[in-house]
Parts: C-alpha cells; sequence; structure tokens
C-alpha cells in the first residue's frame, strides 16, 4: 500500500473506424498482458468525457495551454504505476512498446497524437472516501488528471505552497474523494501532474462547483495560482475507468 510512486502515462485518440476492434483487443488482450508484467504493479485505462477546464463567467478558460506540447491526444489516457521509475526505464518503456507492436500485429500504432509522460509522486493525500487502512493499488473509477508547465521559478515556488496549504487540504475534506497525487516529471513534456481520484464523477463535478467559484474569486489565493498552469492539450482529463470494469 502506497508502494506506486511512479506513473507511466500515455494520452492518444482512436480513429472512429478503428474503435471497437482496438478497444476489445486494448481490453480483453492487452491490458491483461500488461497486468502481468513484474514491474508494473497496477494497469488502468480511462475514457475522457471532458468537462475538466474551469471556465469563467463569460466561457473562456481559467487556465492557460501550452503551444509547445508535443502531441494532442486526449481521447484515451493508459496509467501503469510502478514502484519507482526504474520499472519504465529498464528498460525503456519506448522500446518495449515497438516490441509490443509487432507482437501484437500493429495495434498499438493504431493510436493517434500519442503523448506519454514518466510521473514520480511527490505529496499524496487521501480523502474521505479512502477507506480505513488505505485505498490500496486499486485505481479509481473517477479520475480528474492534469498535467502542466509554469512560466518562471517563482510561480512553481507559489505552486508549491498553494498545493500544501491550499488544494491538498481541500481535498482532504472533499465527500468522494479518494485520493491525490501531486507529481514531477521524469520524462515527457510536463514538469507537473496532478492526479484526483474519485468515487465517482459525480462526487468530481460536485467539487469542481465548489472549486471554480474559488479559482473566479480575485481575493482567493487560487485564483493567483492556477491562470499561472500552462496545460497539455485536453488537460486536465476526465477520465472514466473503462478497464477493469467499474
Amino acid at each position: 500500500m502506497g508502494d506506486d510512486k511512479a506513473i507511466w502515462a500515455s494520452w492518444y485518440d482512436i480513429d472512429k473506424a478503428d474503435k471497437d476492434r482496438y478497444l476489445d483487443w486494448l481490453h480483453g488482450t492487452f491490458l491483461p498482458f500488461l497486468e502481468k508484467e513484474p514491474n508494473f504493479l497496477w494497469v488502468a485505462h480511462y475514457r475522457d468525457i471532458g468537462g475538466g477546464t474551469p471556465l469563467n463567467e463569460d466561457g473562456k478558460p481559467l487556465i492557460g495551454f501550452a503551444e509547445d506540447a508535443p502531441a494532442s491526444g486526449s481521447q484515451y489516457l493508459l496509467i501503469v504505476a510502478g514502484k519507482t521509475t526504474e520499472a519504465f526505464l529498464d528498460p525503456s518503456v519506448r522500446a518495449l512498446e515497438k516490441e509490443w507492436d509487432r507482437k501484437f500485429g500493429g495495434m498499438l500504432s493504431l493510436r493517434r497524437g500519442l503523448r506519454s509522460e514518466l510521473l514520480l509522486e511527490e505529496k499524496r493525500v487521501g480523502g474521505p472516501a479512502e477507506p480505513e487502512g488505505g485505498y490500496g493499488l486499486k485505481p479509481s473509477p473517477a479520475i480528474m488528471f492534469g498535467t502542466f508547465r509554469l512560466p518562471t521559478p517563482d510561480h512553481e515556488y507559489e505552486m508549491g505552497s498553494w498545493y500544501l496549504k491550499v488544494r491538498l487540504p481541500m481535498m482532504q475534506e472533499t465527500p468522494g474523494c479518494i485520493r491525490v497525487r501531486k507529481l514531477v516529471g521524469v520524462a515527457g513534456w510536463a514538469k507537473y501532474g496532478a492526479f484526483y481520484e474519485f468515487e465517482s464523477d459525480e462526487d468530481r463535478q460536485r467539487w469542481k462547483a465548489i472549486n471554480v467559484l474559488t479559482v473566479r474569486d480575485p481575493n482567493h489565493w487560487t485564483s493567483k495560482v492556477i491562470p499561472s498552469t500552462r496545460h497539455a492539450p485536453g488537460s486536465p482529463t476526465i477520465g472514466i475507468r473503462t478497464w477493469p470494469a467499474v
């Protein structure tokens, strides 16, 4: 419990014509195959349902989006956890994916706009929905997963303090929140990640309604921090777990 400190996350799209056969193969063959890899602690797949961007009253985004992110896939998110980043670097998952694509007849090549990140957990807190003794290694049914950069080192220091003093304590009191991980980038475009786990998307939506008010409030610290973020395309992902089945 708590050993899953490293995350390998892959965002991508699938063409409509390929979606059914790809998902059948993914859920029935590839993800069970990944789950048996000895260095991987758990594997989860999510479908993005959108709606993660906080908006101002005039409908404009309250977060920034980067123009230099390497890819824009956002329909699906595959997350694999390991004890450390060595699980994904020895051997490198980049090389392994090429082997797996050959092994499975090019099915991984059906992914479009692929963006992968290796992230390491800096801080984790449990919410009210975390069972006594911890939630263990089971991935949650509903998530919000953001990946971003910040403009300057001063913004990074402020963001770090804000997470410790505002955001993480808030999530510890948010009904339906299982846990939140603050992540730092090891490989890939993003320097930071925020991985929120909820019992249901309805719980996330209730939290979002409260959170948006703080982002809109010019007197709240959140309104000074969140707009400085520069997110990857499609971030934050609002995911509903497709595998393992909920």
